[in-house]
């Protein structure tokens, strides 16, 4: 299977960076020991450390072009300062984000390295760290009290990613047990209502198969998402809830909530 992104590797790695400053500017004079609602068993700054333990795990792995896995403990630094002091957190962040773009874009988009997807490429890390990191960042908003909206051309990418993520193999295979989620007539329609015609901001996701498949189009299905891109985000990474105000859900709300329960693996 082919993990397509709408993005240059360039502008990945760029937002790579960008969405790292802004998830360092929620963290920076917030509340390190509060608990993240969405990650119960973290604490913001664990967050934070695993965000950038990420980077640096990823950075690691495209600079020495590596073919296997690495283990974080073997990479320096890779778990953060010894402290939960936030001057050393933000600067071990930025530090980290560094190495990885910097490594990135010497590598260009289509170097082989290990990956723990099919496509065996730094293309993948490039565009899985972006998202990666919106999530995150998105996890540090509701923790901090803060306001969190994502540029439409990478909220609609990693939209998309995680449909293609979600139809992985690996995934279906893991979740094989619950059957309940497919059979006939069960679509989901995803509309977002503040995005240009260009972006094509819309998705049809069928679950009629034995696995989910997904196109952008505008057609009926069983139950239909609709709201601002960024919180239709949220919901399908389970961020925000899908009884939310800021979202509208027609149709078959039971069917929503067996997707979005069936997706939870991440």
């Amino acid at each position: 299977m082919t993990l397509h992104g709408s993005l240059s590797h360039d502008a990945y790695c760029t937002h790579l960076l960008e969405e790292t400053t802004k998830f360092r500017e929620t963290v920076r004079g917030a509340d390190l020991s509060a608990t993240v609602p969405t990650c119960p068993d973290w604490t913001l700054a664990d967050l934070a450390r695993h965000v950038g333990g990420a980077h640096r795990w990823v950075g690691a792995i495209v600079a020495t072009r590596s073919a296997t896995d690495i283990d974080e403990a073997d990479i320096p630094e890779s778990d953060g300062p010894e402290k939960d002091d936030a001057a050393a957190l933000d600067a071990w962040l930025a530090a980290g984000v560094d190495q990885a773009v910097a490594a990135l874009r010497e590598a260009g988009p289509d170097t082989e390295v290990w990956t723990w997807s099919p496509v065996q490429r730094t293309g993948f890390w490039a565009r899985r760290m972006t998202h990666e990191t919106v999530i995150h960042r998105a996890d540090a908003a509701l923790t901090a009290g803060a306001a969190f909206d994502v540029p439409p051309e990478v909220a609609a990418d990693c939209l998309e990613e995680w449909l293609q993520l979600c139809a992985l193999p690996q995934v279906t295979a893991h979740h094989a047990e619950r059957g309940q989620l497919f059979g006939p007539g069960r679509t989901l329609h995803l509309h977002a209502t503040d995005t240009p015609p260009e972006l094509n901001a819309e998705w049809l996701l069928d679950l009629t198969g034995d696995r989910p498949v997904h196109r952008r189009a505008h057609e009926k299905a069983a139950v239909a998402l609709r709201g601002p891109l960024t919180d239709l985000l949220g919901v399908m990474y389970r961020r925000l809830p899908a009884d939310s105000d800021r979202v509208e859900v027609l149709g078959e709300r039971a069917l929503l909530d067996r997707w979005l329960e069936w997706a939870s693996f991440q």
